[in-house]
């Protein structure tokens, strides 16, 4: 055979792998309806390890590298899931015959929730002078609502949803009202005159971006603001997915998320500014990078394409941003002095201190 028949045979073959996973997530399906009617959980990790076990051994009669087999399979496996997890929310039906309205709904995080709120039956409206967001109802100002909403979002701007949720309190809205913003000490005083003002309150925080389809590994923060019961709504719309769901108070909350956001964006924004500024030209990095670096740059690569707008507020509007960015400065001030010191052996007690962190959130997190 030439390379013209050869390249066409492995076209056929292409095409007849898609064609195989078509029919995987058609069974996906059928398997989400199963699971759905008998109680079965949607993630089944002792099935999950025996397919991919199942792969490995298959792999090596077949002369193929196990590794290449297991990464093929776990895309499937976590193809099957989003299937799963999204005929199950749809299936459920939170939102049927309900409404809602997301302020800041053409916004990327603003519009998965439309997308999600709509995916559970909600009848969706979306309010935000940025413009509209395809297959939704406009409303041209949320302040000309009545207000008569199931379900309330505000998506917006962080600096900006503080001054929506205080303008929102004295309307006293009939629904459940929640922000989705990733700090909450700023918005205490909307958050707080809408409590007063007897309206549902909660304030979610979802710990992942706007691309995100499968739920599963991904968690949703809660803060508690004295109402149970619109705690409960909060949690309830995110049930049906595989989403780990932790509740936790509006002052732990953004202690926290200082250093699960604010220093790991710092870390990474030091790292590529460090990069910018070394007067090494990138072309040349490139070609002597490693398996550390290139890890490192992928992650510093994704937060350099995200809005500076956004993370500035995340560093600034953080009561306790200082405290993580200060530990940033007295780690890298510490490596420093090791390092140039000559002390070996405070370096290793460095190395195995942060070893013994990294290992013990591992062994929390399974």
């Amino acid at each position: 055979m030439d390379l013209s028949a050869l390249r066409d045979r492995l076209t056929r073959i292409d095409t007849e792998l898609l064609q195989l996973v078509a029919e995987r997530q058609r069974l996906s399906q059928d398997i989400a309806r199963v699971k759905r009617s008998t109680g079965y959980p949607t993630r089944d990790y002792a099935r999950e390890r025996e397919v991919l076990l199942n792969a490995r051994a298959a792999a090596e009669r077949h002369g193929v590298p196990p590794a290449v087999a297991e990464q093929i399979l776990r895309l499937l496996i976590r193809s099957s899931l989003t299937t799963q997890e999204q005929a199950l929310v749809a299936a459920e039906g939170h939102g049927t015959g309900k409404r809602a309205l997301i302020i800041g709904g053409a916004g990327k995080m603003g519009r998965w929730f439309a997308d999600f709120l709509a995916s559970q039956g909600f009848d969706i409206e979306i309010a935000d002078p940025a413009g509209a967001a395809a297959g939704y109802r406009q409303l041209g100002d949320w302040r000309e609502s009545d207000l008569d909403h199931d379900l309330i979002v505000v998506a917006t701007p962080l600096g900006i949803t503080g001054q929506v949720l205080s303008e929102l309190a004295p309307r006293k809205p009939m629904g459940l009202v929640f922000d989705i913003g990733s700090l909450k000490t700023p918005l205490r005083a909307g958050l707080e005159a809408l409590v007063a003002a007897g309206v549902r309150t909660a304030s979610i925080h979802p710990m992942f971006g706007p691309d995100t389809e499968l739920l599963s590994g991904r968690h949703v923060l809660h803060v508690d603001l004295g109402d149970p019961d619109a705690v409960r709504a909060g949690q309830e719309l995110f049930a049906p997915t595989m989403a780990a769901q932790v509740v936790t108070t509006l002052d732990d909350h953004d202690r926290l998320i200082a250093y699960v956001l604010g220093l790991s964006h710092a870390v990474n924004i030091a790292f590529f500014t460090a990069l910018a500024e070394s007067g090494e030209a990138a072309p040349r990095l490139a070609q002597l990078s490693s398996t550390t670096f290139d890890a490192q740059f992928d992650v510093a690569s994704k937060v350099a394409s995200e809005s500076p707008a956004l993370y500035f507020e995340i560093q600034r509007l953080n009561e306790y941003g200082g405290e993580s960015l200060e530990a940033l400065t007295t780690a890298v001030a510490r490596l420093r002095q090791l390092v140039e010191s000559g002390d070996e052996e405070g370096f290793a007690r460095l190395m195995l201190k942060g070893r013994a962190y990294v290992e013990g959130r591992a062994a929390v997190r399974g």
